[in-house]
């Protein structure tokens, strides 16, 4: 298993080597200049030469992209040009608000998408089935920030069951060593702070994860249907094995192989992908920052967060790699 990890980890260099070329190239390609959009009106000729000397947009490309390099070597992503903070040191500020809805949509996703495709897979066909069916074409069809709007509307303003907005009440006392608010208030046994962050949790993490919910309802479903036809499971059943065996070992485990690679590629998506459901929620994650940074073209911010998301992406794909090697150990020979 040590060799198997070690021959994925290898592939993940020349992927995020590839993707900083890309990226530091496109993005000093694109239209603007940071330093008239950092500076606005007061974006003088000079002002402007200082500032680019200043952050280097005045030497060549190449040797730009070399000192960018050796700084993310040794952990500095760079200074952001809007408020002159550093990236490393806002990401950790504010990443923590995203990463946590993440994994709320991703346990609402998987909690209720792999039983429901389950179920569904075993009875093709049933009521069950069409049910989930259609449940999961409308989840994939409702746009994120339109289901978002609504279930705000619905929830947060006409019954005033949940929080409308941001991560917590401004009127609960609380710390937060972390900035993982839920797991903050359980550190510090601050309960109503835990309790609250959960509440305002709920709406955006339904809202980002239906989507992937409907999608894992899918890949489940058709899985466990192929598995269903396989002569192993005919055996089994004609064998008189009692049907919860039948399913843990002979179904479940052998469809759970597309599931995995689906839910790791959810993980990515859904860290990547939450800029909208934070903009409605006023949600304080790594969206709101990025959304800025884009529109006053902070070239450091971007490529730190596009860097950042593809070393996570790359983890999660590295841990659904060892996952398939735990589920079925023929893979680790490949």
């Amino acid at each position: 298993m040590l060799r198997f990890i070690v021959r994925r980890l290898a592939l993940m260099v020349p992927v995020l080597v590839g993707l900083s070329i890309l990226l530091f190239v496109w993005i000093r390609k694109l239209p603007g200049d940071p330093a008239r959009a950092m500076l606005g009106e007061r974006a003088t000729d000079s002002a402007i030469a200082q500032i680019n000397q200043v952050y280097g947009f005045d030497k060549p490309v190449l040797q730009q992209y070399f000192i960018y390099t050796g700084r993310l070597l040794s952990g500095d992503f760079g200074d952001s040009t809007r408020d002159g903070r550093p990236v490393l040191e806002s990401f950790i500020e504010q990443f923590p608000g995203t990463i946590e809805l993440t994994l709320a949509a991703l346990i609402i996703a998987v909690v209720l998408g792999v039983p429901l495709g389950f179920a569904a897979g075993r009875r093709i066909g049933g009521w069950l089935d069409n049910f989930v069916v259609t449940g999961s074409l409308l989840g994939v069809a409702t746009p994120v920030f339109f289901l978002a709007i609504l279930l705000k509307l619905v929830f947060a303003d006409w019954l005033d069951w949940l929080p409308t907005s941001r991560r917590q009440d401004a009127r609960v006392e609380a710390t937060h060593p972390t900035n993982f608010y839920v797991l903050d208030g359980l550190l510090t046994r601050e309960w109503d702070a835990s309790w609250d962050a959960i509440l305002h949790l709920v709406l955006p993490a339904v809202a980002l994860g239906t989507i992937p919910l409907a999608i894992i309802v899918r890949i489940t479903r058709a899985s466990v249907a192929e598995v269903m036809g396989e002569d192993y499971v005919r055996t089994a059943i004609s064998k008189g094995l009692a049907p919860k065996l039948v399913n843990r070992r002979h179904i479940l485990r052998n469809a759970l192989l597309p599931v995995v690679t689906t839910i790791g590629l959810q993980t990515g998506l859904l860290l990547s992908g939450a800029v909208l459901t934070e903009s409605v929620f006023e949600f304080q994650g790594i969206g709101g920052y990025l959304f800025l940074s884009i529109s006053q073209r902070d070239y450091p911010v971007v490529q730190g967060y596009i860097l950042f998301i593809a070393l996570i992406y790359s983890m999660v794909n590295l841990a659904v790699d060892v996952s398939y090697g735990l589920i079925d150990p023929r893979v680790r020979v490949s």
